[in-house]
């Protein structure tokens, strides 16, 4: 398929850019959005340290999930669209009204100039955020056919996307006849930085690292690397079997947190020397999550073990993840490199 355009909304966030880096590595053509151009040139420097690419491949765009303006000449003459923006976790006051409203209208402004163009497929970044949230807890892992359950105590960034992705396959299916659907699923997201950006998903390895985060909230989560998210959101693109399928990404059980800690300490010695060994007992948490802006940000966690399984991806795509002791050592290396 060289040659062929494909959109990326959000080119400059941390799954956007490798997502961005693997399509031009495998011959695509891309044009990527961004809130502000003021990132092109910061994003063309990144890519061009990872890979070789002639520029011409690479469009750079304005686009906003919050405004209509820009998204027609985005989507023209693109073939596959991977929506990948999102309104993120970053630090401050989380509104969730507007998290909602941000996610699901984006979701639906792409899809619509999509559908428009004669876009073939889109494949929208959803998160487990969409699937394992507010359940009871159970001994067997989440898969595909998980849903969140939106009317319990869960964080605005999961009903966000969990509400994005169920108006995206209502609009597919009322109004975007002959536009395919596919969606991704990543757990937690590690891995390296493209250049110096703070992803989110990355501040509980960089916590760790700093010492900010002497012991460790009581639970766990699967986790997943970066490039292996963005090598699965190549794989749907094309493959006929993805179309109107949900795809998890992740890379094995769900891990405590503390092991995170552990594992960091292992693989990279004495540079990890404040990564923590030790778990808050989960009473403890509980009555600490009253007063502690970190611990509150993971009440509904607390006490729980999320874990997911990819096996239905490595069976029907091919898909093979990469040890996740191997994505935490350089997911650390990454970032002690890009602290100075």
């Amino acid at each position: 398929m060289s040659g062929a355009k494909v959109l990326v909304t959000g080119g400059s966030g941390f799954i956007g850019s490798w997502c961005v880096l693997a399509l031009l590595q495998a011959g695509y053509d891309v044009r990527t959005t961004v809130r502000s151009l003021e990132r092109e040139a910061a994003l063309r420097e990144q890519l061009h340290a990872a890979t070789e690419f002639d520029d011409a491949r690479l469009g750079v765009v304005r686009a906003d999930l919050e405004s209509d303006d820009g998204w027609p000449a985005a989507v023209d003459g693109c073939e596959y669209v991977l929506h990948v923006a999102s309104p993120t976790l970053r630090n401050g006051p989380v509104d969730e009204a507007s998290m909602v409203s941000a996610a699901r209208d984006g979701v639906l402004r792409v899809l619509r100039a999509a559908h428009a163009a004669g876009v073939k497929r889109v494949v929208l970044t959803s998160a487990f955020g969409a699937v394992g949230y507010g359940h009871p807890r159970r001994a067997t892992p989440f898969t595909e056919q998980d849903w969140t359950n939106v009317e319990a105590d869960i964080a605005p960034y999961q009903k966000s996307k969990t509400l994005a992705e169920r108006a995206a396959w209502e609009f597919v299916q009322n109004e975007g006849r002959g536009l395919e659907l596919t969606a991704v699923h990543p757990v937690g997201v590690l891995g390296p930085v493209l250049g110096p950006d703070d992803p989110p998903s990355l501040r509980v390895i960089r916590q760790m690292l700093d010492g900010a985060l002497p012991a460790c909230p009581p639970f766990g989560t699967s986790w997943v690397d970066v490039r292996d998210v963005a090598d699965l959101h190549l794989r749907v693109m094309t493959d006929p079997n993805a179309v109107g399928e949900r795809w998890l990404a992740s890379a094995g059980p769900s891990l405590r947190t503390v092991e995170v800690g552990r594992i960091l300490r292992e693989q990279l010695g004495e540079r990890a020397a404040k990564a923590p060994t030790r778990e808050i007992p989960l009473p403890l948490a509980r009555i600490l999550s009253h007063f502690n802006p970190q611990l509150r940000a993971v009440r509904p966690q607390l006490g729980q073990d999320f874990d997911a399984t990819s096996a239905k991806a490595e069976r029907l795509l091919g898909w093979r993840p990469r040890p996740i002791e191997r994505t935490i050592a350089e997911t650390a290396e990454s970032l002690l490199a890009h602290a100075h």
